[in-house]
């Protein structure tokens, strides 16, 4: 199905981002109406609590204005949208403008780690209303990883709240996101060939999505600037977090300008945890390779003959790097990190290489300063890349993935 014209993308996968690539397009034909009302809503998502009126959904979307009022008439009726006041009057009848209502729908994201698990719950702003988490044994097996989670949604559930969309569980690759199929996690073989999408599916009786931690770390850097949109989002929204994977509160407007018009297009989101690996933020959208397969960097080699790393290979950044912050050399992980970093910025050219996990948060500053050196003394180009903190956590990227499919970006 054609999702509309975006200067030559696609759109696909492209959630929770400003429509910065110029209009999409919708169709005025009745088999395309679920598509058409994703449209519609995505642009109302992204204009945030002060809305749009039916002329501009009509301009933008490129229908009819009769078939934007049948839409918004619809999507008034499941209560997905709101009247948000009146624009100013230009001479003639106030416009009506129209809003999301974040509160209509809820979906959860799970982040499984390799020595914990964390669950959110998020409104259609994506901002976290719910969260809960606690160790996670990833070497136990998928059984109980699945009892895991499946305690996990129900913690942060709300069976007298609004509907569920979904679950987007985020997890160490590789693995096959569009079969839903575990791979050969580095030093956890029993996960291989492990269905755990249709596992969850079956259990959870809700749409699973799975991908890898670092795509949904991706994602959750491109739907941080909405969160930053809505009243009460960002780091007051995760008060109480725990001191787990990601919980800490980044700067998001830095991360909202990545999307913003007139922004970076192209980002790596880099994640330091129990491991390390990239997602790929590239022609607005996570780029995740032919195999799901996209995005091991923390397996690239630094070092000919240097430490064994978990994968078999020698010298790879993620030996490298986590064997100095186990000495507790903070700034020669950084540089560690710099120095791959600046492999993927010179073959990719990107514009933004965002930081998170655990290691981030332990200390921040010293990551951005040393990842941001590294790049600044290596760059062939004045224009190198901006260094930034992740403004969201994996479990909101996962959460966002199940939020996809409702705006037309699945």
């Amino acid at each position: 199905m054609n999702r509309g014209s975006r200067s030559g993308n696609t759109g696909s996968g492209n959630a929770g981002h400003r429509d910065v690539y110029g209009p999409r397009g919708g169709v005025n034909l009745p088999a395309l109406r679920g598509h058409n009302d994703a449209l519609v809503l995505d642009l109302l998502r992204a204009a945030g609590p002060a809305g749009l009126g039916r002329t501009e959904l009509a301009a933008r979307t490129g229908l009819t204005p009769q078939a934007v009022s049948k839409i918004t008439a619809r999507l008034g009726a499941d209560g997905l949208i709101a009247e948000a006041g009146r624009a100013a009057s230009t001479g003639g009848k106030p416009r009506t403008l129209l809003r999301l209502v974040p509160d209509a729908r809820h979906a959860v994201g799970v982040h499984l780690d390799r020595d914990e698990l964390l669950a959110v719950r998020v409104d259609l702003a994506g901002r976290v209303v719910a969260e809960g988490g606690g160790a996670l044994d990833f070497g136990a097996g998928p059984e109980a990883a699945v009892e895991a989670v499946v305690r996990a949604v129900a913690r942060v559930g709300d069976p007298a709240g609004p509907p569920l969309l979904g679950v987007g569980v985020a997890a160490p690759g590789p693995l096959d996101h569009r079969a839903g199929v575990m791979g050969r996690v580095t030093g956890f073989p029993s996960w291989k060939g492990f269905p755990l999408r249709g596992v969850l599916e079956g259990r959870l009786g809700l749409p699973v999505l799975l991908d890898k931690d670092t795509n949904a770390g991706a994602a959750a850097a491109a739907g941080a600037w909405l969160r930053a949109t809505w009243p009460g989002a960002g780091a007051g929204a995760r008060a109480g977090a725990g001191a787990g994977a990601d919980a800490y509160a980044g700067p998001e407007v830095e991360v909202a300008e990545v999307f913003a018009g007139g922004g970076a297009r192209t980002c790596v989101y880099l994640h330091i945890g129990t491991g390390l690996g990239a997602g790929l933020w590239l022609g607005g959208g996570v780029y995740r390779g032919a195999r799901s397969a996209a995005g091991e960097f923390g397996h690239q080699v630094l070092l000919l003959d240097g430490p064994r790393c978990r994968c078999g290979a020698r010298g790879c950044v993620e030996a490298l790097c986590l064997e100095a912050v186990a000495r507790g050399d903070v700034p020669e992980a950084a540089r560690i990190v710099g120095e791959a970093a600046a492999n993927l910025v010179a073959l990719l050219d990107v514009d933004r290489v965002l930081l998170g996990g655990r290691v981030v948060a332990a200390a921040p500053d010293v990551f951005v300063a040393g990842v941001g050196a590294v790049l600044a003394a290596r760059a062939l180009d004045p224009a190198r890349p901006v260094v930034a903190l992740a403004g969201a956590g994996v479990a909101e990227g996962a959460a966002e993935m199940a939020l996809t499919p409702l705006f037309g970006r699945g």
